[in-house]
C-alpha cells in the first residue's frame, strides 16, 4: 500500500507521542502537529481504514501491527538523517526539518547505504 507523505507524518506522530504516554488522543496530535480536529480526525479515519490504527475501549489512538511497523520505519529514518545532517555540521533545527522532508521520498538502498556508512564512520 502506498501511504502519502501525510499519512506518514499522522503515524510517525502517533508513534512519537505513545513513546511518551500510552495515552495519545486526536487532541494530543493535533496539537503536536498543528492541525485542526477535523484535520485530524478525517486522517485518522483514512488511516483506520487501511488498517494502520485503531481506537482502544477507552477511545485512545493505538498504532496496529501493521501501522506501528510503518510508523518505527518512519522514525528510523527521521533519526538517522537528522544525526547525518548534524554530524556534517548542520544545526539542529535545520537538520530535523530537511530530515522531516527528506525521509518521505528516499529509497530504502539509499537509506541502508547511509546507516552502513554511519556504522563505518564511527569505527574509524
Amino acid at each position: 500500500m502506498a501511504l502519502l507523505e501525510s499519512g506518514e507524518m499522522y503515524l510517525e506522530t502517533i508513534y512519537v507521542l505513545s513513546l511518551k504516554s500510552d495515552t495519545v488522543r486526536g487532541i494530543d496530535i493535533g496539537e503536536y502537529m498543528g492541525y485542526s480536529k477535523p484535520s485530524v480526525s478525517r486522517a485518522l479515519g483514512l488511516l483506520k481504514d487501511d488498517g494502520l490504527v485503531r481506537k482502544d475501549s477507552d477511545g485512545y489512538i493505538k498504532l496496529t501491527e501493521a501501522g506501528e511497523i510503518l510508523a518505527k520505519r518512519i522514525y528510523e529514518r527521521h533519526s538517522v538523517l537528522s544525526k547525518l545532517f548534524m554530524d556534517l555540521g548542520v544545526d539542529e533545527k535545520t537538520a530535523t526539518e530537511d530530515a522531516c522532508r527528506i525521509e518521505h521520498y528516499i529509497s530504502d538502498t539509499t537509506f541502508e547505504a547511509i546507516k552502513v556508512h554511519m556504522r563505518e564512520y564511527k569505527k574509524k
